[in-house]
């Protein structure tokens, strides 16, 4: 039984160390960072409780930037363009439309295809969240 709980205790760690550095690269990268950063200690922290003291901060921070996503009709558009321009640039790198792109090919593109799903759902999601709060 020891056996399996640690197997479960180091699974665990890796996941949510995983999550949490990619989180933190999409800090400086196009990307979720802060969401993801938090989702990563909220992972570690069903194991590690002393990491649950850094999970407030975090979350204040990524609802107030999901928040400020959409708090004007000009960054909401101007996130759909950044939207739409990634997954414009998937198409293009996964067709190997320009010989002269680094790394073509559907890996390429799949993953920046894939962001523009994760922008788009969470600009959705920050949206409901902000238009269902009730007004002071």
């Amino acid at each position: 039984m020891a056996a399996g709980k640690q197997v479960k205790r180091v699974t665990i760690a890796v996941v949510g160390g995983v999550v949490l550095l990619i989180g933190v690269a999409l800090l400086v990268l196009p990307g979720p960072g802060l969401l993801l950063v938090l989702a990563g200690l909220l992972i570690l922290a069903s194991e590690f409780p002393a990491l649950e003291r850094h999970i407030d901060p975090v979350r204040d921070r990524a609802m107030k930037a999901a928040e400020d996503s959409v708090s004007s009709p000009l960054r909401i558009a101007g996130s759909v363009l950044c939207g739409l321009g990634l997954l414009a640039a998937g198409i293009v790198w996964g067709l190997r439309l320009f010989p002269w792109l680094p790394l073509a090919g559907w890996s390429t593109g799949s993953s920046l295809i894939l962001s523009a799903i994760v922008l788009f759902a969470l600009l959705g999601w920050s949206y409901k969240r902000v238009s269902e709060r009730p007004r002071r």
